[in-house]
């Protein structure tokens, strides 16, 4: 059984860094991808930024030039280095992967709040 386990939330200022974490345990099962998405309270959950099976990467469009997404595959570990925060950043952040068999997999999310 594949568990996601994300980290790193919290509160943080405006103009501020947070760095998240998302480990998958549990099982050897191989992604073909592996990504962030984010949800305010009373939106849609949207995606952030992902890893695609070739290892190409893919950033909404309020992500690019603040977001980073990063894997250490020894780790099995998926970084997002969020700098530059805004207020508008603030919601639940989740972690998703889908395995080689299209087995979709969340985590529990982690709170990002950003305060101006």
């Amino acid at each position: 059984q594949v568990q996601l386990v994300e980290s790193g939330g919290g509160l943080v200022q405006a103009g501020g860094s947070l760095r998240l974490s998302c480990v998958a345990s549990g099982s050897t099962v191989s992604f073909n991808f592996m990504g962030w998405y984010r949800q305010a309270p009373g939106k849609q959950r949207e995606l952030v930024a992902s890893f695609s099976s070739g290892g190409n990467t893919n950033y909404a469009d309020f992500a690019k030039g603040r977001f980073t997404i990063s894997r250490d595959n020894t780790k099995n570990t998926v970084y997002l280095q969020m700098n530059s925060l805004k207020p508008e950043d603030t919601a639940v952040y989740f972690c998703k992967a889908v395995s080689l068999r299209l087995d979709h997999y969340w985590g529990q999310g982690t709170q990002v709040t950003v305060s101006s």
